[in-house]
């Protein structure tokens, strides 16, 4: 992991360079790098989805609605959202090579204090002490997955994003299997893992240090036939919105799918969380598929294809039956997950030396319409139904229509 390797200067923020700029391509992925952040990734992400796992249970010991159910999620995901453009606009300047391990402290004291709390309150503290982590997490470890792609920017963006995918998808599962049988306390036994992520971290740490000059240098040329700085303000605004229809109709799942196969067809809880650990599957493997297919074809051609083509499945689960209903979440996770990676790296090449900052805004969106959608939906749920809910957020899919606003790029960035 200590091995160095030769990267691009492009690759980085204006502040913060690299070695030797032209054999980046020729040295290829960092392959044990990329294992390590994509590791630590999926550590990561288990441990976050196991607050949403855990509502059922929070539920019913403090009596809980809907609404604040969505208030827990919107605490853990508002401090991460908050946070992480702060974080990366941060590390532009000065990359902090061991601020990831740093991070990850902060996720292991909320899980102590998830599995002791029994008031509302320190709830939402728990929650969003995990938020915080995630904050300092993602956008320096998406510096370090570029940093190791060898050229392969898709590629590497979609192992990084394989493994917080498979993370998520992991929590129902540890929760039917864990948390439910044992109960709140058992949480804290995940804090084990938050331990474990710190050790790796500090160790891809190491690898990341003499990487970095801290020097500033000069902005590279721009490209003849790169868009205007308006149609990348206009792309940004586009990628933006695409990443909400596509986060938000997804937050919806994760955070009350569970909720909606229990009200509608009876399953018990822990048969529900294995519905949902499907449905969470198939986005880790439609996370991974995404990146290389727009190394491939172009990032815009899969940003178009994994969100229009997703509607008509969407349109149909909420009158699909239980296991038509998990069939089609399996083929929407494949199809609407495809399209985090294309949409990160895309805006990572409109703006290339604010990397740390758009990483950081694109993941902190992420996470802020999940959270701002979960509290605004379990809203409208205790108005209506969670059926209503799922009605409506069938039709999220068709903003993807706003991708022929996206320019084309130039060859060496597609």
């Amino acid at each position: 992991m200590n091995k160095p390797v030769v990267v691009s200067e492009e690759t980085l923020s204006e502040p913060v360079v690299v070695g030797d700029v032209a054999p980046a391509a020729a040295a290829g992925p960092a392959y044990i790098v990329l294992a390590g952040i994509s590791f630590s990734h999926f550590l990561n992400d288990t441990m976050q989805s196991l607050i949403a796992s855990v509502y059922p249970i929070l539920k019913d010991t403090y009596a809980l609605d809907f609404a604040q159910i969505g208030m827990i999620t919107l605490a853990f995901q508002f401090t991460a959202s908050l946070l992480q453009p702060v974080v990366g606009h941060y590390t532009d300047k000065k990359a902090q090579p061991y601020s990831l391990s740093v991070g990850m402290a902060s996720t292991f004291f909320g899980l102590l204090l998830l599995s002791a709390a029994h008031q509302y309150l320190v709830i939402l503290m728990a929650a969003a002490l995990v938020g915080l982590g995630s904050a300092v997490f993602h956008p320096e470890s998406a510096r370090i997955a570029r940093l190791a792609s060898g050229g392969r920017y898709g590629f590497a963006q979609s192992v990084f994003q394989l493994g917080g995918s498979f993370g998520t998808s992991m929590g129902p599962v540890l929760a039917a299997l864990i948390v439910v049988p044992f109960g709140q306390g058992s949480i804290a036994w995940f804090s084990s893992i938050a331990f474990l992520a710190i050790v790796i971290l500090w160790r891809i740490g190491r690898w990341y240090e003499p990487q970095i000059k801290a020097k500033k240098v000069a902005v590279a040329q721009a490209h003849p036939d790169a868009p205007s700085s308006r149609r990348v303000a206009i792309a940004l605004v586009v990628l933006v919105a695409l990443l909400f229809s596509k986060q938000l109709y997804v937050s919806s799942l994760s955070s009350y799918y569970i909720f909606y196969l229990i009200d509608r067809f009876g399953v018990s809880t822990q048969a529900a969380q294995m519905y949902l650990f499907i449905f969470l599957a198939a986005n880790a493997v439609g996370a991974f598929l995404g990146g290389p297919l727009g190394d491939r074809f172009g990032r815009k051609i899969v940003i178009w294809i994994s969100i229009v083509g997703a509607l008509p499945f969407t349109l149909a689960l909420p009158y699909a039956g239980l296991y038509a209903s998990a069939v089609l979440s399996v083929i929407i996770g494949l199809i609407i997950s495809s399209t985090t990676s294309s949409i990160i790296v895309f805006a990572q090449e409109l703006v290339p030396h604010r990397f740390g900052m758009i990483s950081g805004v694109f993941f902190g969106v992420a996470f802020g319409i999940g959270g701002l959608g979960a509290a605004v939906l379990g809203k409208l749920a205790d108005h209506t139904s969670i059926a209503f809910v799922y009605q409506v957020c069938a039709w999220l899919p068709a903003i993807g229509l706003l991708a022929v606003f996206l320019p084309r790029l130039p060859q060496h960035a597609r």
